[in-house]
């Protein structure tokens, strides 16, 4: 017997926001780095670990949400992992030091492993098949607005009272979303299925995930494989991932179950979500990043100028989950990657003297791609897995988008971002020249009109205006690229096997 009205909708919406403040939690403290680091008296690449044992620990989690809950109930993992994540959160902002920071890090990352694939599962589960397509809608919009939202939240909340307010927001959104959760679905559980845990597989696992995700986030800081420390990382998470497989495919209760892929849908699917969700959250960090770094721009007012790329799915996620069951979704899906496309191509014209709205046009024209893109993928990926198996595969669906589209996703876009940089700096380089005209120009006019600057303070700032420009057109290379990717992968979804979403049944996945 499913929940009806402002008892469903309560429960959608605290489904919802103990998604949210996970999600949330990924981004908001990326611009409080700085001020943490200072109040508690360390480097700012030191800093940094607030973020890195975060994502090392949701990483190692997220593939363990089918077991976990089986052994303990969708149910009561939810709350218990809401509730423990809004204690974290407030241990987090009541920390004194960088190691007790880390710590109850770490722990809130392993609680909230399996919040995003849980309140999929649960949505799926307590609503009525006519009104699944609009839960997830309202779902999927959090999905998107959440890593948008945290920059401009974190930034803010930093700004007017001090970093430990980014995490005790949590606390009062936790309790409401645990209590809720376990009020309207007490006799609701799930069956509980305790099959033995995989100890040798775990410890691999974590072995693996945790090496890579270090190497990811630490590997922009450390110069790459210039580092001994990220090659041995890398060493680490290859060897520990192969003998991981080769482990895990002998079990009869594998920590993971890589069988989800000998479904077609789901392996394309899990494919476009990472490609796509890669270049999407790349320039989520690199957009924000060439505003403050080189356009003057504080965190606040970087948000501000990328949010409007979640104001299309905010608004219309709801409307198009419900009528999803009237469009081919493989068509949905590649219709996407041309608005993104588009949105990119765009985008890829930037210069240094753009506006502030501008920058946001461009986002919100991305958002139409947005829009039609997580739902449709996520329904025609999860569409004919059944009920007692879609935690599982959400988790393993969600681990791959998370660990490759975020974390590779973002050390791949500051990369890029950085190298083109130097390459369009030396380039420019080669025609600043006292041979040109314009250059001598330049100078005459600093050193007479201007204070009578001296040469080497009139070498530094063109040197700055070059940078300037270098970091430009790195930001549009980016972008160019990312125009194209998206082209190239319009075919991919439509090698799918169509989905039929019916209003009676779950969604199918029709031969």
């Amino acid at each position: 017997m499913y929940l009806k009205g402002f008892q469903l909708l309560l429960l959608n919406i605290a489904l919802g926001l103990g998604t949210f403040i996970q999600i949330l939690d990924t981004s908001i403290a990326n611009v409080a780095v700085p001020y943490i680091a200072g109040n508690l008296s360390v480097s700012a690449d030191q800093g940094t670990w607030v973020i890195t044992s975060f994502a090392v620990s949701n990483a190692i989690v997220l593939p363990l949400t089918g077991w976990l809950s089986d052994y303990f109930g969708r149910v009561r993992l939810f709350v218990w992992s809401v509730l423990l994540f809004a204690l974290m959160s407030f241990l987090c902002g009541f920390s004194s030091s960088l190691a007790m920071l880390v710590t109850f890090r770490v722990l809130q990352g392993a609680v909230a492993g399996c919040l995003i694939p849980l309140s999929q599962s649960l949505i799926m589960e307590h609503n009525p098949p006519e009104k699944q397509g609009g839960a997830m809608g309202f779902w999927s919009s959090i999905v998107v607005v959440a890593p948008v939202a945290g920059p401009i939240m974190g930034g803010y909340l930093t700004d007017e009272y001090s970093w430990p307010w980014i995490f005790y927001i949590n606390v009062p959104i936790g309790i409401f979303s645990a209590f809720m959760v376990r009020t309207l679905l007490k006799g609701r559980e799930t069956k509980i299925v305790r099959n033995p845990i995989d100890w040798v597989g775990l410890g691999l696992l974590s072995l693996s995930v945790g090496a890579l995700q270090v190497m990811l986030d630490k590997g922009k800081d450390l110069d790459w494989y210039e580092s001994n420390f990220i090659l041995i990382l890398t060493i680490v998470a290859v060897i520990a991932f192969c003998y991981f497989c080769l482990w895990n495919s002998k079990q009869k209760y594998p920590i993971i179950d890589f069988s989800f892929f000998k479904d077609r849908n789901f392996a394309i699917g899990t494919l476009c979500i990472t490609m796509g969700y890669l270049f999407f959250f790349g320039s989520t960090v690199t957009v924000p990043l060439w505003l403050q770094t080189q356009q003057s721009y504080n965190a606040f007012w970087a948000g501000v100028a990328v949010a409007p790329i979640g104001i299309i799915p905010v608004l219309l996620s709801v409307r198009v989950g419900r009528n999803l069951k009237n469009f081919d979704l493989r068509v949905v899906v590649a219709t996407s990657f041309l608005f993104f496309g588009l949105g990119f191509m765009y985008q890829s014209n930037f210069t240094t003297e753009i506006s502030i709205v501008s920058v946001m046009l461009a986002r919100f024209f991305q958002g139409f791609g947005l829009l039609i893109f997580f739902l449709p993928l996520l329904q025609l990926s999860l569409g004919n897995i059944s009920k007692e198996k879609y935690a599982s595969a959400a988790g393993l669906f969600n681990f791959i988008r998370i660990l490759v589209g975020s974390g590779f996703g973002t050390s791949l876009a500051i990369y890029l971002w950085s190298r083109l940089a130097i390459f369009h700096h030396a380039r420019l380089s080669e025609s600043v020249t006292i041979y040109r005209s314009v250059t001598t120009q330049f100078y005459e006019y600093m050193s007479n009109a201007n204070a009578h600057f001296v040469t080497p303070v009139v070498d530094r700032v063109l040197d700055q205006l070059v940078t300037q420009q270098a970091y430009m057109l790195s930001t549009n290379d980016l972008s160019w690229m990312s125009a194209w990717i998206y082209i190239l992968l319009i075919p991919l979804p439509l090698l799918c096997k169509r989905v039929v979403v019916k209003t009676d049944v779950q969604p199918v996945a029709a031969h």
